[in-house]
């Protein structure tokens, strides 16, 4: 059964004061656009504003697609048992 807000989102629950809530639905209401919307639309923007997210995304995952060596030479030396010791 899809959803009423789409396939690929979700509803969430938030906890604003009233005075933010208010101002939120002024400026909704100024923009043409329901609540929903425009918060949805303010997160995104914040989202794409945080300094070097991106960037750090895709070099995490270029770094994952390069199979780094990571010094075990893809033998494992030691067991599960060795890294639990408790001394």
């Amino acid at each position: 059964m899809k959803s009423k807000s789409g396939p690929d989102r979700r509803n969430v629950t938030l906890s604003l004061s009233s005075d933010l809530l208010y101002r939120a639905k002024l400026a909704a209401v100024k923009e043409d656009k329901s609540l929903s919307e425009f918060m949805r639309e303010a997160l995104e923007e914040k989202i794409r504003k945080t300094p070097g997210y991106e960037k750090a995304r895709t070099r995490q995952f270029k770094m994952l697609e390069m199979n780094l060596d990571l010094g075990t030479k893809g033998q494992i030396r030691f067991s599960r048992d060795d890294l639990h010791e408790r001394k």
